[in-house]
C-alpha cells in the first residue's frame, strides 16, 4: 500500500454524522479570483471573436470606386503590401502554433469481472466471519456498515480474497491487475479499432499496488507497445487519481501532435485487505470493490467525427499544504502491527472545504453569466456593503446536463445532493454505480458515465461534470462536451458493463437493508 487510496469509501459511514460543511456559509474570494484567472488565461481568444464581424462591416461600406482606388494604391506601394502580408502570415502562424490542441475522448471501456468474482453481501460477511481475525463486536460492526452502505448483491472482489482461506499473495495481486487492465484494454481496442502500436502516451494510475516492474510496464510488455511510448505510472494518489491522469494526458497531448493517449484507472484489492480490529480501518473492507477502466484520448482533428466527447476543462485542487488536510487519511499500522488506512475526525470537513474550493474555481469557467451576476451581487453585498445576506449558491444544473460524482459512499452522495441542490435523476448514475459495483476508486466515474450512456441520456452538445476527491487531500474536476448522441443500440455489440441488466435500474436503495 502506498498512499491511503482506499480511504475514500470510508467517507460513507464512519463519519457520516459530521456531514459536509454547508457551502452557503462561506466563500473564499481568492478562489473566485482563481476561477476568473483560468477564464482569462484560457479564454483570451474570445477577444478576437468580434474582429471578423468588424472587418466584414467595414468592407460592406466599400464601393467599386473605393476598391479600384485601393488596387491602384497597392500597385504603387509594394513595400506596404509585403509588410501587411508578412504580418498576416506571422499572426496566423503564431495563432495556429500557440492555440491549444483539442483533446477528444474517442471511447472508453469499463472492466466487468467474471461471475466467480461476484461477491454478495452475505458472501462478504461469510468470508469475514470465517477468517477468525475479527472480534464478534467488529463482525457486527461490519454487518451494520454493509447493511447501510448502499451496495447491492452483485459487486465483485478479487478471487484471492473470497476463497477460504484467502491467499493475498503478490502473484495473485499481479493476476488481478492483469485481469482488470487487459480486460478493459481489449474491449477498448475492439471498440475503437486502434492498434496498440499507435499509442503514443500511456498513463496508469493505481493507488495501493505499485509493483516492480510497474503496471505501465506490464501493459507495454503485454501489448508490445512501441519503444518511444511516453509512459507514466501514478501511485498513492487516491480515488481522484483518474482525473489527474486525464489532466496529465491532456498536457502531454499538447506536446505530442497527432497522438493517441491511453489512460488506465484501477485499484487492486488483493494485497490491501485489512485484517485487524481498528474500526477506523475496517470500513474500506466493506465498501471497496474490484474494477477498472481504460480511456482513449486523441489530439488528431480527424478523430473529432467519431469521438464521443471533447475535454473542455480540468480543475485540480490540492490541500496537502495544510497539515490537517494532509493527515486526515493516513495509512499506518494498528496496535497489532496490521496495516490499514485510518480516518481523522476532520475528514468530512476537509472533503467539504476541498470540494468548495474546486467548484468555486470551476464556476467562472462554466456557469452562465446570469448565475455569475447573482453570485457576485450577493458577494458584494456581504463583503463591501456588510449586509447580512446569505451567499447565493449558483445552480450548476444550468451549466451541466449530467453529473458523475465519485461513488465514495452513500453519506457523501447524500451531502453533495443537498449542497449542490441536485435531483435524484442527477444523482442516479452515482448511486446506481455504488449499488451495482461498489466503490471502485478512481474508475467509478467511468462506470457512472457508462450508466448514463446505457440509459440513452447522452445527446449531442450535452455537458458532463466528473468530480472526484481523494487522499492528500485532493478534489479534481473534468468537464466533457458530447460531440454526438450516444445510442445504446449501437453499443450493444460491445461490453458496456451495464448492458446485461440496465433494464433493472434504477432500483430503490433503502436506508437499511438487512442481510
Amino acid at each position: 500500500m502506498a498512499e491511503p487510496g482506499t480511504a475514500e469509501p470510508l467517507l460513507q459511514t464512519a463519519v457520516a454524522a459530521r456531514g459536509l460543511p454547508d457551502f452557503k456559509q462561506s466563500v473564499k474570494l481568492k478562489y473566485v479570483k482563481l476561477g476568473y484567472h483560468h477564464l482569462i488565461s484560457h479564454g483570451a481568444y474570445l477577444l478576437l471573436v468580434p474582429l471578423p464581424g468588424l472587418v466584414a462591416a467595414h468592407l460592406c461600406t466599400f464601393t467599386l470606386r473605393d476598391l479600384a482606388d485601393l488596387w491602384q494604391h497597392m500597385q504603387y506601394n509594394l513595400v506596404s503590401v509585403l509588410i501587411c502580408s508578412s504580418l498576416l502570415v506571422v499572426a496566423a502562424t503564431a495563432y495556429f502554433l500557440t492555440r491549444p490542441r483539442p483533446v477528444y475522448l474517442v471511447d472508453f471501456a469499463c472492466y466487468k469481472p467474471e461471475e466467480e468474482s461476484r461477491c454478495s453481501r452475505a458472501r462478504f460477511m461469510s468470508c469475514s466471519e470465517s477468517l477468525g481475525t475479527f472480534t464478534p463486536e467488529n463482525i457486527k460492526f461490519q454487518r451494520r456498515i454493509v447493511e447501510r452502505s448502499g451496495l447491492g448483491e452483485d459487486t465483485y472482489l478479487a478471487e484471492a480474497l473470497i476463497t477460504i482461506p484467502p491467499n493475498p499473495s503478490m502473484a495473485n495481486a499481479r493476476k488481478e491487475a492483469e485481469m482488470v487492465m487487459f480486460g478493459a484494454l481489449d474491449e477498448l481496442f475492439a471498440k475503437t479499432g486502434v492498434k496498440p502500436k499507435e499509442i503514443g502516451v500511456l498513463v496508469v494510475n493505481c493507488s495501493l499496488f505499485n509493483p516492480t516492474p510497474s503496471l505501465s510496464a506490464m501493459v507495454i510488455n503485454h501489448y508490445k507497445l512501441r519503444g518511444n511510448v511516453v509512459s507514466y505510472n501514478l501511485g498513492g494518489m487516491g480515488c481522484s487519481a483518474g482525473l489527474i491522469s486525464v489532466d496529465l494526458a491532456k498536457d502531454l497531448l499538447q506536446a505530442y501532435p497527432g497522438t493517441y493517449a491511453v489512460v488506465i484507472s484501477m485499484e487492486n484489492t488483493t494485497l490491501n485487505w485489512y485484517y485487524g480490529n481498528d474500526r477506523s480501518m475496517l470500513v474500506s473492507n466493506c465498501i471497496f470493490r474490484m474494477g477498472g477502466a481504460a480511456i482513449l484520448l486523441s489530439n488528431r482533428r480527424g478523430d473529432r467525427r467519431r469521438a464521443k466527447y471533447q475535454l473542455v476543462h480540468t480543475v485540480r485542487t490540492h490541500c496537502a499544504a495544510d497539515d490537517r488536510c494532509y493527515g486526515c487519511v493516513t495509512q499506518r499500522e494498528d496496535g497489532d502491527g496490521k496495516v490499514g488506512v485510518s480516518l481523522s475526525k476532520d475528514l468530512m470537513a476537509v472533503a467539504g472545504e476541498a470540494l468548495k474550493t474546486n467548484i468555486t474555481t470551476l464556476g467562472p469557467l462554466v456557469l452562465p453569466m446570469s448565475e455569475q451576476l447573482l453570485f457576485f451581487a450577493t458577494l458584494a453585498a456581504r463583503k463591501v456593503l456588510k449586509r447580512k445576506v446569505k451567499p447565493y449558491i449558483p445552480d450548476f444544473k444550468l451549466a451541466f446536463e449530467h453529473f458523475c460524482i465519485h461513488a465514495g459512499g452513500r453519506a457523501v452522495l447524500d451531502e453533495l445532493e443537498k449542497n449542490l441542490q441536485l435531483s435524484e435523476w442527477h444523482m442516479e448514475p452515482s448511486r446506481m454505480t455504488l449499488h451495482r459495483f461498489g466503490n471502485t476508486s478512481s474508475s467509478s466515474l467511468w462506470y457512472e458515465l457508462a450508466y448514463t450512456e446505457a440509459k440513452g441520456r447522452i445527446k449531442k452538445g450535452d455537458r458532463t461534470w466528473q468530480i472526484a476527491f481523494g487522499s492528500g487531500f485532493k478534489c479534481n474536476s473534468a468537464v466533457w462536451r458530447a460531440l454526438r448522441t450516444v445510442s445504446p443500440a449501437k453499443e450493444k455489440d460491445f461490453r458496456n458493463p451495464w448492458m446485461d441488466d440496465i433494464h433493472r435500474y434504477p432500483v430503490t436503495v433503502p436506508k437499511v437493508s438487512a442481510i
